[in-house]
């Protein structure tokens, strides 16, 4: 009895508190395609369900909890929970402090992005913002982590997860993930020049004999110009693999023009390049991000080892209504890295894999509603890798509810 008098008045006490501080809410994302390749496809669906909670404590400190649970059906129903972005934070002063499962992204997104465990410290100066931080990977899922630097971390990667096995399915590599980070969004002053530059690096824990450590230096440089913007960035990448040490580099250049029309119209051109395993020179090797970022809406391959080039445009015909179509090309840039689809066999010759086109269309009524139907096609034969390969495709209808 008297436990249940102290529980009543401390929650009594801390109500006021609760009621000024506290809010809540729920991220319902789902989505089901259709797809294949030639005249084969399979149906799939999913359904994340992200409940978020946040706490503000004072003034300079706040709590932010969220999980999830998705459901996908392909063949079979598969359900799993996952701790998503949770983190305390700490205001004091110029300084931003956090710690726990927190985002994090390189200023080349390709390189490293996503959610990490650990700590973050930024210090907000007119000399611009300065960062340090040090995360663990290992208690990550690892299709959220997306960490598959080795041959095999991409089968674990790949395989199923047995809640009996857990330990051993369900969590990303262990690594150890450092980085150093400045940017300035104005440095200039009649032009507006953005600069971000990083240093990161990250150590293999996963007690296996060879492993595979590597180290990123980042940059990008953005400039807005009235109805254009430019960004340019690169990476240099240094790894040490077996003992054996190469480097590897990475490159992307933006160009967007807001098209002067009566609808609200944007062009943009994108390129990438990453550089492959060269035949007879182990100093320049196939460059390996931390995080795998796949290149297309169809294709869905790796960066490592290739160049893309897209072009893309979009609309909006009304205030709710959107619309866009995406047209991109993918080059082989040696003939050692990749072997995926469409390459058939290790004797094709040819850099060229072929052409991927990719419409939409985006509809939010309300700001909490957003509605994405998309389809396209990935065709072989606009390139000389494999042009007789079949045509792989895919339809999508997304809908995505924050409540």
């Amino acid at each position: 009895m008297m436990n249940r008098r102290i529980i009543l008045l401390v929650f009594l006490l801390t109500l006021p508190l609760l009621s000024r501080a506290f809010d809540f809410g729920l991220v319902v994302d789902q989505g089901t395609e259709y797809g294949g390749s030639g005249y084969d496809g399979s149906f799939a669906y999913s359904l994340n369900l992200s409940p978020w909670f946040s706490f503000l404590l004072d003034e300079k400190c706040d709590i932010y909890i969220s999980a999830g649970l998705e459901t996908t059906y392909r063949d079979k129903w598969i359900f799993m929970p996952e701790l998503l972005r949770t983190e305390f934070s700490f205001y004091p002063g110029n300084l931003e402090i956090k710690a726990g499962r927190m985002y994090h992204s390189t200023p080349l997104g390709f390189v490293a992005r996503g959610l990490f465990d650990g700590a973050r410290v930024l210090l907000y100066s007119e000399a611009g913002t300065f960062s340090v931080g040090a995360w663990y990977t290992g208690l990550l899922y690892k299709k959220r982590a997306d960490i598959a630097m080795t041959p095999g971390e991409k089968t674990a990667y790949a395989e199923e997860v047995y809640f009996d096995y857990l330990s051993d399915t369900y969590f990303a590599p262990r690594r150890f993930v450092w980085a150093l980070g400045w940017e300035h969004l104005s440095l200039g002053t009649e032009v507006p020049l953005q600069v971000r530059l990083s240093l990161l690096g990250q150590c293999d824990l996963t007690g296996e004999d060879e492993k595979l450590h590597s180290q990123y230096a980042t940059a990008k440089v953005s400039l807005p110009v009235n109805m254009f913007s430019f960004d340019l960035g690169g990476c240099v990448e240094l790894i040490q693999d077996e003992g054996d040490v190469g480097t590897a580099f990475a490159a992307e250049l933006e160009a967007a023009v807001v098209l002067p029309t009566a609808l609200q119209s944007r062009l943009s051109l994108l390129a990438r390049y990453s550089t492959g395993g060269l035949a007879g020179d182990r100093r320049v090797v196939a460059f390996r991000p931390l995080t795998t970022e796949t290149q297309g809406e169809i294709l869905q391959t790796e960066l490592s080892g290739i160049t893309t080039v897209s072009l893309d445009y979009i609309s909006r015909l009304h205030n709710t209504f959107s619309a866009g179509l995406t047209s991109s090309y993918f080059i082989r840039n040696d003939l050692k890295t990749y072997w995926g689809y469409p390459v058939s066999s290790g004797t094709v010759d040819g850099y060229f894999l072929g052409n991927e086109f990719f419409a939409r269309l985006l509809w939010s009524p309300f700001s909490d509603i957003h509605v994405n139907l998309g389809g396209g096609m990935f065709l072989p034969s606009m390139g000389n890798a494999d042009s007789k390969a079949d045509v792989k495709w895919r339809v999508e209808l997304k809908l995505v509810l924050s409540l």
